[in-house]
């Protein structure tokens, strides 16, 4: 779910498009992922842009997504924080 790795920290998340605000929904205990809904459709990689923002402003770093391009489940590296930083700021 949560994992430090030599570049930053590792963050496996659900992604639900189409919401009516950006926000961290908490812990899917099914899926082990971090849930995380986005206000932009799954179209063109709006739904992508608006999460890699949305990630960046809320933690102060770099985000990229390096799994799951076109799925919900996502992984994305945050770069240059450590896991307690990024646990902190999206209040789990």
């Amino acid at each position: 779910m949560i994992k430090e790795t030599g570049y930053g920290v590792l963050l496996s998340l659900y992604v639900r498009p189409n919401a009516k605000k950006n926000a961290v929904e908490g812990i899917d205990e099914w899926r082990e992922r971090i849930k995380v809904s986005v206000t932009a459709p799954p179209v063109g990689g709006k739904a992508n842009r608006e999460l890699v923002k949305f990630l960046s402003k809320l933690l102060g770093a770099e985000v990229e997504i390096v799994r799951g391009e076109t799925s919900r489940e996502k992984d994305v590296l945050v770069k240059g924080k450590t896991v307690e930083e990024v646990k902190k700021k999206l209040g789990l």
